[in-house]
C-alpha cells in the first residue's frame, strides 16, 4: 500500500475511534486535496503528523473537520430548481394538513433560509417544521444566526428573482456593518440539529428532503446507505430533492422512486 493511502486510513481511523467522525466513504481524490489543505494549514510536513492533534486536541480537530466538510452554497442556488419546487411539488404539498421537510447537510444555511422564504411567499410556513441539520456545529451555529455577507446577497438577489420570487428580496433581510441579517420570523419553524447522515439513523417521517450537492462527494457504497437513510425517512408520495450532478439510477433505491420533475433531480417515493 501507498504510504500516503496507509497515513490516510489511519487519520480516518483515529477521527472515527476519537469523535464519530465517518470520512471512510468519501471520494478518495477529493478528500485527499482537503485534507492536504489541512496539513498546510497546520503547517505539518506529514499526514501522520496529524493524527496525535486528531486524538489529544479537540478545538484543532474542529478547525480540521471544516476543512474536510464541503461547504459551498448559495441563496436560491439553482434558480430552476426553486422553480420546479414551487411550481410543481409544493402545489402537491399543500393538500396536507401540516408537514414536515428536512434540509440534510445544511452547511452555513443559505438553501434553508431560500426554502422558508419560499413556503412563506405560498403561504406553508405556518404549518410547516424544517428540520436543518450538519454533523458539524460550527457550520449550525452560523446557519442559525442568519448573518451572510453582502456580496452573496447580490448574487441571491439575482437567484431569487430568477427563481420567479413573488415579491423584494429586500423584504427578508436588514443590513449592518456590510452584512445583511435575515429576518427573525424565517427561524421560527426551523429546528437547528447535529445529525450525521453517514452515521446516524432515520429522521421520519418527512414530507420532503432537501440533500443538494452532498452525494457527489461520497463513494458508491456510501451513497446507497445515504439514500437507503432517505428512503426510510420519507413517508409514501414524499419527495427526494439531490444536486443537478447528482441521481438515484444506478442506487439501490431506484425502484422505490418515480422521477417527477423533468429536468430536475427530483423525485417521488412510491406507495408500498
Amino acid at each position: 500500500m501507498d504510504v500516503e493511502e496507509l497515513e490516510i486510513d489511519l487519520l480516518l481511523e483515529a477521527m472515527l475511534k476519537r469523535y464519530g467522525y465517518d470520512f471512510r466513504g468519501y471520494a478518495r481524490a477529493s478528500l485527499t486535496r482537503r485534507i492536504q489543505k489541512g496539513l498546510e494549514e497546520a503547517q505539518l510536513g506529514r499526514i501522520s503528523e496529524l493524527i496525535p492533534y486528531i486524538i489529544h486536541d479537540r478545538e484543532f480537530t474542529k478547525r480540521f473537520v471544516r476543512n474536510l466538510s464541503v461547504h459551498v452554497t448559495e441563496m436560491f442556488r439553482d434558480p430552476l430548481f426553486f422553480r420546479s419546487l414551487r411550481e410543481r411539488v409544493l402545489p402537491y404539498l399543500e393538500t396536507f394538513p401540516f408537514l414536515k421537510i428536512w434540509s440534510a447537510g445544511v452547511a452555513t444555511g443559505e438553501e434553508v433560509y431560500s426554502l422558508a422564504i419560499l413556503l412563506k411567499e405560498e403561504r406553508l410556513y405556518d404549518r410547516t417544521t424544517i428540520y436543518a441539520t450538519d454533523f458539524s456545529d460550527t457550520v449550525l451555529e452560523k446557519a442559525e444566526k442568519g448573518i451572510y455577507s453582502a456580496e452573496l446577497i447580490k448574487k441571491s438577489t439575482r437567484n431569487y428573482q430568477a427563481s420567479n420570487g413573488k415579491g423584494s428580496f429586500g423584504d427578508y433581510y436588514y443590513a449592518e456593518y456590510k452584512s445583511a441579517i435575515f429576518d427573525g420570523s424565517l427561524r421560527e419553524n426551523i429546528v437547528f440539529a447535529n445529525h450525521n447522515i453517514v452515521t446516524d439513523g432515520v429522521f421520519g417521517e418527512m414530507h420532503l428532503i432537501l440533500c443538494r450537492n452532498v452525494l457527489i462527494y461520497f463513494d458508491n457504497k456510501l451513497q446507497n446507505r445515504v439514500l437507503r437513510l432517505f428512503t426510510d425517512s420519507l413517508r409514501a408520495n414524499g419527495f427526494l430533492c439531490l444536486g443537478s450532478k447528482e441521481t438515484i439510477e444506478f442506487s439501490e433505491v431506484k425502484d422505490s422512486f418515480e422521477h417527477f420533475t423533468e429536468g430536475q433531480r427530483i423525485y417521488q417515493k412510491k406507495r408500498g
